[in-house]
């Protein structure tokens, strides 16, 4: 027994012997703990007027409420004659109502004729109705004032000095748009948080709002790192790949709503890294990177993020995607970063956990998070011990199924194309049948 104290190999022994301990094992963080690391850092922007135009696929940070009317005043629906409808009472074709035209009236007509007992006037679609009025005859119900008696196909002629014939009754009210029938004064026509899209700015335009508060689509930087990467359309040498990655993670981000940046693929280079990083603080609200996050001798991104302090590398509990850093960097309180492993799938996936989350949260989305439905599966999946796995697939709504897509490796952007869902596999399951029931992350919704 003397012999195995002597001979201890525990820390403190290591101590007491004049050697550092071993050093601890890196914490694992499971995928919703990062997750809520990250989404705790992160807020709404703070809101800020926009124009109209400006602020589509921002969110409003207010409610909107109609000053006025809208209409704001009785108009007609058709082209044809503004009548009184005691006048067109009994009218047929055998026996129409002649009455006498006392005007003509346009769109955007400011002085009105009075039709009274025996009057109609001329009325153009969107023209206010004139007083007197009870109805607009549409011109198909009339002779448009030729005197032929035969229903007119159009209002071409022009107005008569007499009379318009009318060949059936017209109903109190009809084809005329009520003032205030489709917004009325002092209603709630939008409400905050309502993301802005053609057919809400036209409304704002309707009630007369030429600006609105919102919160702002969030400025996006993505870039890629790695001196293999070149550009698209240039010649690939040895050793060399595509960089894929920034016009990933760029359409990604303007998918989930933000204004996104591509700066494209930075070398493994520290001071030509930290020079684009200092180009594009000013314009960033968020930076996405992909690529050296993990323990590669030539992986700079550490190296030049942690000149910033702030920044956290961490293993997580999922594959693929298990490298990830995420912190602030530049002038306090600092732009919030985001560091994504190179590999095409893995920045993709990592992604959609991460980063669409912040965007959605920065926009004031009340769903930041993709839909998960419940799904069968036909096929038998395998899944690493301790990892929560994310694998491709696509999902059939019809029959409540979901069959994966290529293969598990984090390089099968292929596969990636096909899919519309990520398939998930907790972290405690290594095997699971086919037929089994999982957890479906819809990436099209």
């Amino acid at each position: 027994m003397t012999g195995s104290t002597e001979h201890s190999t525990t820390p403190a022994a290591c101590c007491d012997a004049g050697t550092d301990p071993a050093p601890a094992a890196p914490r694992l963080w499971t995928v919703d703990e990062h997750l809520a690391d990250v989404l705790a850092a992160v807020g709404p922007l703070p809101a800020i007027e926009l124009r109209l135009l400006d602020a589509q696929g921002c969110r409003l940070d207010e409610d909107v409420v109609a000053d006025g009317d809208l209409p704001p005043f009785d108009n007609s629906s058709m082209d044809g004659y503004a009548v009184r409808t005691a006048d067109t009472e009994g009218a047929t074709d055998a026996y129409p109502s002649v009455l006498s035209v006392v005007g003509d009236i346009a769109a955007g007509a400011d002085e009105l004729p009075r039709v009274g007992p025996g009057q109609a006037a001329r009325i153009m679609t969107g023209a206010p109705v004139p007083p007197g009025a009870r109805a607009v005859a549409p011109v198909e119900w009339t002779d448009g004032g030729t005197g032929t008696g035969v229903a007119a196909a159009a209002m071409t002629a022009p107005v008569p000095d007499e009379e318009v014939r009318v060949l059936r009754p017209v109903a109190e009210g009809a084809h005329i748009r009520r003032r205030g029938s489709d917004v009325a004064a002092g209603s709630k026509v939008l409400e905050a948080g309502t993301r802005l899209g053609p057919t809400q700015l036209g409304l704002l335009a309707a009630i007369g709002r030429a600006s609105v508060k919102v919160r702002p689509r969030p400025r996006v930087v993505v870039l890629s790192t790695g001196s293999e990467l070149v550009q698209p359309g240039e010649p690939v040498g040895p050793g060399q790949i595509a960089d894929s990655n920034s016009f990933t993670l760029t359409a990604a981000a303007q998918e989930a709503g933000a204004i996104a940046f591509r700066v494209g693929a930075v070398p493994d280079d520290a001071d030509r890294l930290r020079a684009v990083l200092e180009d594009q603080l000013g314009r960033a609200d968020l930076i996405v990177t992909s690529g050296g996050v993990s323990v590669g001798a030539y992986d700079v991104v550490k190296e030049v993020f942690e000149t910033y302090g702030g920044v956290d590398f961490r293993k997580l509990r999922m594959q693929p995607g298990k490298p990830q850093g995420f912190g602030r960097i530049g002038d306090a309180p600092g732009v919030p970063l985001l560091a994504l492993p190179g590999n095409p799938v893995s920045a993709y996936i990592s992604f959609e956990l991460f980063v669409r989350p912040v965007i959605r949260t920065m926009l004031g989305a009340a769903d930041v998070h993709r839909p998960v439905v419940r799904a069968l599966c036909p096929a038998a999946l395998r899944s690493p011990a301790g990892r929560r796995q994310f694998l491709r697939g696509r999902y059939s709504a019809a029959d409540g199924t979901v069959e994966p897509v290529g293969g598990a490796e984090s390089h099968l952007v292929g596969a990636l194309a096909r899919a519309d869902c990520l398939i998930t596999v907790p972290e405690d399951v290594t095997d699971l049948p086919a037929g089994s029931e999982v957890d479906v992350v819809l990436l099209d919704s």
